[in-house]
């Protein structure tokens, strides 16, 4: 080799992380944690942060990390997708989520008046009351069965459709529609896998359009009359600002609640002395579900962009750098969660988890998605007490940056 000659540079050290493979990654957060906290992966362009201190940190220094990009895609749209999606007037692009300051502070104002705990309280009969009707049709079906297809699918989608004011029989669309959000926006597609997925998002953005338009035609008893008239009022929230709250609604109000449904019933089996114990005694079920969000929350990393020059853990973070924050990986940080691995239901400080955020962009609705959890596991630890994961069918989730989604959860029990 010539004096002149350079070496190939080494492969990048990513500690076994996989950024879109969340079936397993808990022993690579834990490599991340101990071996390189910040680390920046090339993979996707991102910095990595897996302590639970750090993103709490980024979460809550907004004025330095901006949530603007939490709803990019992660893979930039192809040319004919954006073509798609332009060509269909789709102009949305966060309710809350990914908004900032001032605009951030003003939307989720008019919201939270209505998106209150008195209007979704309302709804624990109705709750109840469907979670019972998928029960019965899932124990008439008899054992084996999918506790996500059978129960968790349908029940947060009627619930958030009846709050919002959808009709139930577009519950096959809308699903579709947000299956189409979440691959399209943290999938990892190619050109021709993200084309009908733009058709997907014209579809949803235009539905969620039409919704504040009929309901300034014929208002009804829910939330986007609640909108409507808040406006009316005098709030300042535009009609293209409540479509765009719709459009983030309609889907985190049911996708993610159907996860951690479906993880509830999977952790708990998982652990069968926690579910024999909120079996005989419900009143656990509170603290067994921020247990649950502590080690199988529905989102396990979230994004922010640095808007100066910043730092976290002494580790510079130049402006304009993506920041990807490993909430499943703080969640079971040691210096936090003593013997984390550990799924404990009367865990003292299991409320602390991140699986909400954190600071200004805290979950809007976490009440709502606590209150179907809670509501699904008092019956079906009711009707189904000898409940158990079917053998022999390990339990897989679906390739995404960020949502850490089951493909079935399997059960059975004494017919």
């Amino acid at each position: 080799m010539s004096s002149t000659t350079q070496q190939a540079p080494a492969t990048p050290d990513y500690h076994g992380f996989e950024p879109f493979k969340l079936t397993d990654p808990f022993g690579a957060y834990q490599e991340l944690r101990e071996e390189a906290p910040v680390m920046f992966d090339d993979r996707i362009g991102y910095f990595v942060v897996s302590r639970y201190a750090d993103i709490k940190e980024t979460f809550d220094n907004w004025e330095a990390f901006s949530s603007a990009n939490a709803q990019a895609p992660v893979k930039p749209l192809c040319a004919a997708a954006k073509k798609v999606m332009d060509d269909g007037g789709f102009t949305t692009y966060s309710g809350l989520s990914a908004r900032v300051p001032p605009e951030h502070t003003r939307i989720r104002a008019v919201a939270t008046k209505a998106f209150t705990p008195r209007r979704y309280k309302v709804l624990e009969p109705f709750i109840r009351e469907n979670t019972n009707i998928l029960l019965d049709a899932m124990i008439a079906k008899g054992s084996p069965a999918d506790i996500l297809s059978d129960v968790a699918y349908d029940l947060p989608t009627i619930t958030i459709f009846t709050l919002i004011g959808v009709p139930t029989d577009m519950i096959g669309e809308v699903k579709e529609w947000g299956g189409s959000r979440a691959t399209l926006t943290w999938g990892d597609l190619t050109d021709d896998e993200q084309i009908p997925h733009a058709h997907n998002m014209v579809n949803y953005w235009n539905y969620c359009v039409k919704l504040v338009t009929d309901a300034k035609i014929t208002p009804g008893d829910n939330l986007v009359t609640d909108l409507v008239n808040l406006q009316a009022a005098g709030d300042e929230i535009t009609d293209h600002e409540i479509a765009s709250f719709l459009y983030s609604l309609l889907f985190a109000g049911h996708e993610t609640t159907t996860t951690l449904i479906s993880n509830a019933v999977r952790v708990l089996l998982e652990n069968p002395a926690s579910y024999a114990a909120i079996t005989e005694d419900p009143t656990k079920i509170n603290g067994a579900i921020d247990e649950i969000l502590r080690v199988s929350g529905s989102i396990f990393a979230w994004r922010r962009t640095a808007v100066v020059d910043a730092e976290i853990a002494g580790v510079a973070i130049p402006q304009g750098s993506n920041v990807l924050l490993l909430m499943g990986s703080a969640n079971r940080d040691a210096s936090i969660f003593p013997d984390p691995d550990t799924f404990d239901i009367a865990r003292e400080n299991a409320r602390n988890h991140l699986s909400f955020g954190f600071g200004i962009h805290y979950c809007i609705g976490n009440m709502l998605g606590k209150l179907q959890t809670r509501v699904a596991l008092e019956e079906i630890t009711k009707r189904l007490p000898q409940l158990q994961l079917a053998p022999g069918a390990p339990i897989t989730f679906g390739d995404n940056l960020s949502f850490r989604v089951p493909t079935a959860v399997p059960v059975q029990w004494n017919n």
